[in-house]
């Protein structure tokens, strides 16, 4: 088992990446707002899977396979990086909506939110590299099973990571009373997520050449 001052230390780390804005937060966000907070805890639901999966990767070994294989790791990135562009494209597209704006649509089945939170997730190559980079540091041979140290740490970040996005879906949805009434800054709003989207998508694609 790590230490309790390891175990302490991940956390704090852990909780200071999740503040972090990046494409899981954009994501629960946008449908909290659009169709309430529920919606944005069932997707959620689906983005702790998509960190389940990884974290069962990492304690297997698999994820260090993937990195090892640049190919794998390079389609990865580019998967996520198109998946970005298409929702900065919705966001900035003429006629289109941002998909923060406040309106009226058919709501999507708990279903598709869950799998639409999953793919998010695990189209998320940040994830991947959390898991390869930060948590193997904070393991420890001498302390007994590396697969149940693994285990632990990767359910202490899923924790914190699910805890921190519950509050922020549930605080999501009175965003939309405050932009429903100003034009102008949804008009703000649309660009400046459309921007930031296609800015993380240019920054994976960049790292995926390199």
């Amino acid at each position: 088992m790590p230490s309790s001052a390891s175990l302490l230390a991940f956390a704090l780390i852990c909780f200071g990446m999740v503040l972090t804005p990046g494409p899981n937060m954009i994501y629960l966000i946008s449908r909290s707002i659009c169709q309430g907070p529920l919606a944005g805890l069932v997707s959620l639901c689906g983005v702790a899977m998509g960190f389940l999966v990884y974290m069962l990767m990492s304690a297997l070994g698999i994820t260090v396979l993937l990195l090892a294989i640049p190919f794998a790791y390079d389609a990865l990135k580019l998967a996520g990086a198109a998946y970005l562009i298409y929702m900065a494209w919705q966001a900035v597209k003429p006629g289109g909506r941002s998909p923060f704006q406040v309106r009226d649509l058919p709501k999507d089945s708990p279903r598709r939110l869950l799998m639409m939170g999953l793919m998010t997730s695990l189209l998320n190559p940040k994830v991947a590299v959390l898991y390869l980079s930060l948590l193997p540091q904070f393991i420890d041979p001498a302390r007994g099973s590396v697969l149940l140290q693994s285990v632990l740490l990767g359910l202490t970040q899923i924790a914190i990571s699910v805890t921190v996005n519950g509050l922020i879906a549930l605080c999501a949805g009175s965003i939309a009373l405050f932009l429903a009434g100003r034009p102008f800054w949804m008009v703000v709003q649309r660009w400046f997520m459309g921007t930031v989207l296609a800015g993380l998508a240019v920054k994976m694609v960049m790292t995926a050449q390199r």
